[in-house]
């Protein structure tokens, strides 16, 4: 496939658009950020704006992807080889974060500065390290909450050339049948949550569902492939007219729906995430609105289109070197007493800015190196 430079464009989108994310864990993941009124109002503003940059990274990979044309032990081999060893070297780095601070004498009030999910009283052991490498290939810790994503990445590339099989022989009216069905799955953690959990056959005894088989990320991949390959590029009038009240109405909800469970007293991890769900209509229209608008994007200067191009290469090494450099963004941020209002961009800019160029360094100077370490 040639190279599609607005799909450059989306991921650095993305991209930004998680760095974000990461860097407005400070105004609300803590009990303490979401009692300060301003932080409050900005985490949850800029928050509820990125919730489809997950989506996003997931619909490119539907249209660059599907339908899948290698066997799939050729697609195994190419794709999930390409993460493995980031993965593993990450998620490893990660876990010794805090074992370090302890070897340098620092405090371990200092990890909860660097990792957002990390307790207050994290433990600087070896031994504790050691525990959470070990779980790796089960879980993440709250020093590798990143890593998330590359789990649900690896089962998506399981996954992908069985799906694949499918999506070679059905028809259009086949696909929106199945983003039919998977639409309606976005709705159930609403009705789960305000309504009942026990619907649709679902139980203390069983998990799965009438819809479950439908659900999840792999609607995304779809979703990408379909927009690309089904849907034909609308004039930009049709295109705003269309995008932009479905932006605006994802957002709203977005919002609205974080605003009013932060104003709940001991609010639960689960209640928080609620309305930030990526597998959600409000994100899953958010998610579309931008995929088809900077489809519309033409770009023609030589440079920009290189720099993308090279952004979109250093796109899985941004994204497990970030983490690590967002609490160093803010210490930035702090000491140039950056107002509370532009924070959560100046710092995701710095960021960003950052990780770009140590991972294009790298791929210049070590490149052998470079692809098992960045990907």
């Amino acid at each position: 496939m040639n190279r599609i430079v607005w799909l450059d464009v989306l991921k650095l989108i993305a991209i930004f658009m998680v760095i974000c994310v990461h860097c407005s864990d400070p105004f609300n993941v803590s009990p303490e950020a979401r009692s300060n009124p301003d932080y409050n109002f900005w985490g949850s503003l800029y928050g509820s704006a990125l919730r489809s940059c997950v989506p996003l990274f997931v619909m490119i990979t539907g249209v660059l992807l599907l339908p899948v044309k290698q066997s799939m032990k050729d697609f195994y081999k190419k794709r999930l080889l390409r993460i493995a060893s980031p993965f593993v070297i990450w998620s490893v780095l990660y876990n010794l974060f805090p074992w370090f601070t302890g070897v340098l004498g620092l405090s371990n009030s200092l990890i909860p500065k660097v990792f957002a999910y990390a307790p207050s009283d994290a433990s600087q052991t070896f031994g504790n390290a050691i525990s959470n490498i070990v779980l790796i290939p089960i879980k993440f810790s709250t020093y590798t909450v990143p890593m998330w994503y590359l789990y649900m990445l690896i089962g998506l590339y399981l996954y992908m050339p069985i799906f694949s099989s499918w999506i070679k022989g059905a028809n259009v009216r086949e696909k929106r049948f199945f983003l039919l069905l998977w639409a309606v799955t976005l709705f159930l953690p609403y009705v789960s949550s305000f309504y009942t959990p026990d619907m649709l056959g679902m139980c203390a005894w069983n998990s799965f569902g009438t819809f479950y088989y439908f659900a999840g990320f792999s609607g995304y991949l779809l979703l990408g492939h379909f927009l690309f390959k089904e849907v034909k590029v609308w004039e930009w009038g049709k295109t705003l007219l269309l995008t932009l009240p479905m932006f605006a109405v994802g957002y709203l909800v977005t919002y609205v729906g974080f605003k009013n469970m932060t104003a709940i007293p001991n609010c639960t991890e689960q209640e928080l995430e609620l309305f930030f769900l990526y597998c959600s209509p409000n994100v899953a229209l958010m998610a579309v609105a931008l995929f088809l608008i900077v489809r519309k994007l033409k770009i023609q200067s030589p440079k920009a289109i290189a720099a993308l191009g090279n952004i979109a290469k250093c796109g899985l090494g941004i994204y497990v070197l970030h983490y690590f450099i967002v609490g160093f963004g803010y210490a930035i941020v702090d000491s140039l007493a950056v107002p509370v209002s532009i924070r959560i961009p100046v710092t995701a800019t710095i960021t960003f800015l950052i990780c770009w160029s140590v991972i294009a360094l790298c791929y210049k100077v070590l490149p052998q190196y470079a692809k098992w370490v960045f990907g």
